[in-house]
């Protein structure tokens, strides 16, 4: 008799599962010339572990992320940078890749997918392409 999931995090394999689809996005924005601009850092590393602890929380999983950084406060967070309708989209390019490579179920897959397409458009916060 097998254990009942409580979370989704539980559901799609936890950790495992998040870190897969989170490193394989970042693989994809470090050759982006759209996107990489918005990471300063010139290391990667410490934004994929903040998304990745945040997407653990978002779904069910160990609290990381508020303990280390309080309240997620998306929109403030992303305040500082020109998040356009075409870096939204770019975006979902690169989290779609991480979705594939976790190849989950297509129930899950669909409500991971609902999820980020809601979060990208709802991150946009200037109409205007430069």
């Amino acid at each position: 008799m097998g254990l009942v999931s409580d979370t989704f995090y539980d559901e799609i394999g936890g950790e495992a599962t998040i870190r897969t689809i989170v490193h394989r996005f970042y693989e994809g924005v470090a050759g982006d010339d759209l996107l990489r601009p918005m990471y300063p850092e010139e290391d990667l590393g410490p934004a994929e572990e903040r998304f990745t602890l945040f997407l653990m929380q978002y779904w069910g999983g160990p609290t990381t992320y508020s303990d280390d950084r309080g309240h997620p406060r998306l929109r403030m967070r992303h305040a500082p940078f020109r998040v356009t309708p075409a870096a939204a989209e770019r975006w979902l390019v690169h989290f779609r890749a991480g979705l594939d490579a976790a190849a989950l179920p297509a129930d899950q897959d669909e409500r991971f997918w609902d999820y980020v397409t809601h979060a990208a458009q709802f991150m946009v916060n200037t109409l205007e392409e430069v």
